[in-house]
């Protein structure tokens, strides 16, 4: 047992009375504050400096900050001192917007998982863009996640997705193209071929750009998309995201399942790294993979790697298992990677 599930992580799951947004929200505000001491010590704690490339950009490791847990980059300078290689800010949007009615974030405690609906709550392209000028470069990687703002009709996303883009690739290292989150109403549909290639077309050129898939499309849907993605010069895939199954929940948490959103955690593991496999034998490793959903201990990293992945990104096992899990699943990576060359 780790300081962190043991001390830390209590306290957490009791704040606002168990509410998790409340947590999601004071545990950002105490990250935002650390000053460069503490940053400088937890980094000599938690940093594990393994490299690996991905489509063109050099990573310390290979171990990333999923998109969702930093919409706003409030907390952008902590990042890197708990460990992570990376970081992915957003789902950012063109427009400022306030996200689905509360509560939209549940822990299934359990099933070692969460469900989210919320909608896209960040304050919009342009207030990001102003504080990633302010912020300057960071010590890692940064990517950023693209989605449609909710106002915005589904026929007019492109020029919504690429007003959030003139904004912010100048300070990406590669920019995540949100096609696949539940919570926004007809989102998913722009992962049909003529609307992904339409919005890649418009977007592909300055920076990598790479496309969040859902575990729930079939095989024969996923080898389109994965179509669309090649032809138009896509830098990779992000697989995945958040589901609407609600398999492999505890008898517990069968209450909560009802709850609408998308879930996230231990009991998507398998299905993410069946996607993983399949994208990487369908592409013939053409196309990088960041594999995400599921990772809780450090094999679940290595394993993710050898279904395919280059890279991984952590969230809801960050959330159960704290910094440790960073660590761990770096230097597991960083295993697999040795034992992958010839």
């Amino acid at each position: 047992m780790s300081l962190f599930t043991g001390a830390v992580r209590p306290v957490l799951f009791r704040l606002g009375g168990g509410d998790a947004e409340k947590a999601h929200e004071f545990t950002l505000a105490r990250l935002a504050s650390l000053g460069a001491r503490s940053r400088a010590l937890l980094h000599r704690r938690y940093a594990v400096q393994a490299p690996v490339e991905a489509f063109g950009v050099r990573f310390p490791n290979a171990v990333g900050l999923a998109a969702g847990m930093d919409k706003n980059g409030v907390a952008l300078p902590a990042w890197p001192a708990l460990g992570f290689g990376f970081v992915e800010v957003g789902t950012v949007t063109a427009r400022a917007q306030p996200g689905n009615d509360r509560p939209r974030l549940f822990r299934l405690r359990d099933s070692e998982a969460v469900i989210n609906r919320m909608g896209f709550n960040n304050a919009g392209a342009a207030a990001l863009a102003s504080r990633l000028q302010a912020l300057g470069p960071l010590d890692v990687p940064l990517g950023i996640s693209l989605g449609k703002s909710k106002a915005t009709p589904l026929d007019q996303a492109v020029e919504d997705y690429l007003a959030s883009y003139n904004l912010l690739h100048p300070y990406a290292d590669y920019i995540a193209v949100n096609v696949s989150s539940p919570n926004t109403p007809g989102l998913r549909t722009l992962q049909d071929k003529d609307a992904l290639g339409a919005l890649l077309g418009a977007l592909v050129g300055r920076v990598p750009v790479l496309v969040k898939i859902a575990p729930d499309l079939t095989d024969e849907a996923i080898a389109e998309l994965l179509e669309v993605c090649l032809a138009y010069g896509a830098a990779g895939v992000i697989a995945t995201n958040t589901t609407l199954a609600r398999d492999g929940l505890a008898a517990a948490d069968r209450p909560l399942a009802e709850q609408a959103g998308g879930l996230s955690g231990r009991p998507l593991t398998e299905r993410s790294r069946e996607v993983v496999r399949f994208v990487h034998a369908e592409t013939g490793g053409r196309l990088p993979i960041i594999g995400v959903g599921g990772i809780f201990e450090p094999d679940d990293a290595a394993r993710m790697l050898d279904a395919g992945a280059s890279l991984v990104q952590l969230y809801t096992g960050f959330i159960y298992r704290g910094p440790a899990l960073v660590r761990g699943a770096a230097r597991a990576c960083a295993q697999a990677g040795e034992k992958a060359r010839p």
